[in-house]
């Protein structure tokens, strides 16, 4: 799990309810705090046992590029409910969220889209299936397929454990160790907990099945024109380095590698991560605009 470093809300994020015809997400917003919104927003999907205060430390940084940053919690994640219909928490399900929140967030402009870890898996659902036009997307910590190693393991210990046994005991039986080993400080232990227990006990199941089956589609995602970025930590133990550097040249992708940076590099090395995603979108959006006007 993405454990953030400190709760305190930077200037400039405040949280946030989206409406949709999906349904209501919770989110943090960033907006600028010297300047004004004069570039296209971004949409921020965490992984499989986070939420959106993964990205606390990049949320700032990245407004002020000029930006609306918008990350959410995913359809029963954390502060964002919902159903006890396992269908509800597929891939494809969840994609069709992240196209319905950036409808609403881009107002007609087209939305950066930014996918960590099962949240990769996610976007590239929404990418893929054409409803929306995105302004770039990048893959951040994600692979092209399932998560192997010691994640998948955990994912399995998930999927068998969350129905049967319930979220208390997944808590002090696997990710309360986990965090005491890492000396997390108190007060963001207690945030693990709660989020934990706030996560739909059938979501969280059922997106640990998605991440441990999900099939390759590297060469669909290909063939969608959309600038593409796959930045991941030097140190990664999820999907191995060497798979994410494989996938970005399949795709023809732009890879960043985040030094010192393990499988959270928007936690592990926050000022790196956002100046190499505002240099992509800056990137992207001005080859949208030199396209355009080629074609005019």
């Amino acid at each position: 799990m993405s454990t953030p470093r400190f709760l305190d809300l930077p200037p400039g994020v405040t949280p946030q309810k989206i409406e949709t015809p999906q349904g209501t997400f919770a989110v943090l917003e960033a907006l600028p705090v010297s300047g004004v919104v004069e570039r296209w927003p971004a949409l921020l999907a965490p992984g499989l046992t986070g939420s959106k205060e993964d990205f606390l430390a990049v949320l700032m940084t990245l407004s002020q590029s000029g930006r609306r940053v918008v990350a959410v919690d995913l359809r029963g994640q954390y502060e964002t409910p919902g159903p006890d219909d396992p269908e509800a928490y597929t891939c494809a399900a969840l994609g069709a969220d992240l196209d319905a929140l950036a409808q609403a967030i881009g107002a007609g402009d087209p939305v950066h889209l930014v996918g960590h870890s099962f949240g990769g898996l996610v976007a590239r659902e929404a990418v893929i299936d054409g409803r929306t036009r995105f302004a770039s997307f990048t893959l951040m910590g994600s692979g092209p397929a399932a998560i192997g190693g010691r994640r998948a393991s955990h994912g399995r210990n998930l999927v068998e454990e969350v129905p049967t046994l319930g979220l208390e005991h997944v808590w002090h039986h696997r990710f309360e160790p986990e965090a005491l080993a890492d000396d997390v400080p108190d007060d963001i232990l207690a945030f693990l907990h709660k989020r934990l227990l706030a996560n739909s006990p059938t979501g969280l199941a059922r997106m640990a099945e998605q991440v441990l089956t999900m099939r390759d589609r590297t060469d669909e995602l290909r063939e969608i024109e959309v600038p593409t970025l796959v930045l991941y930590g030097e140190h990664d133990d999820g999907w191995s380095p060497e798979t994410q550097s494989e996938m970005a040249a399949r795709l023809g992708a732009e890879c960043v590698v985040v030094p010192g940076a393990a499988h959270s590099p928007a936690v592990e090395a926050p000022e790196t991560t956002a100046a190499a995603l505002v240099r992509f979108w800056n990137a992207a959006e001005k080859h949208f605009l030199d396209t355009r006007s080629n074609v005019m």
